[in-house]
């Protein structure tokens, strides 16, 4: 696993994870990373925590973290944030995050997502003005 050590930027970073990956897992985490892209795109990739992708505007907006079975974006202030369409799926007990698992061959509710994604950076935005 590579390491911010060996002179990558996050980007390239995050690169390398969709293709070290090889399977519907990178491919999901490419989809989702340019749904976040879109809906924000002032945001900054980072790679955080030993290789988690990380996008940030403001503030943190999400992780991208990829298990066996699911990539999971978290929210870092998802509990604040409104979830008309019902995504978050995941880690739903805290007062705080809140977290989207995707499964092999799930389809994503685009405009959903870009939605959360655009609420998490004007929530970020709002608070850093305080």
């Amino acid at each position: 696993m590579s390491t911010s050590d060996d002179g990558k930027s996050p980007s390239e970073l995050i690169d390398g994870r969709i293709k070290e990956l090889g399977d519907w897992r990178g491919e999901m985490l490419a989809r989702l990373r340019a749904l976040i892209r879109q809906a924000a795109p002032e945001a900054i990739e980072t790679w955080k925590w030993r290789g988690v992708p990380v996008w940030e505007d403001a503030g943190m907006i999400c992780t991208g973290e990829t298990y066996k079975a699911v990539v999971k974006l978290t929210f870092a202030k998802g509990a604040a944030l409104p979830d008309h369409e019902k995504l978050f799926n995941s880690s739903l007990e805290g007062n705080t995050r809140r977290a989207i698992d995707f499964h092999e061959g799930e389809a994503i509710k685009e405009d959903a997502l870009k939605a959360l994604v655009r609420a998490a950076v004007t929530l970020n935005k709002t608070k850093a003005k305080r």
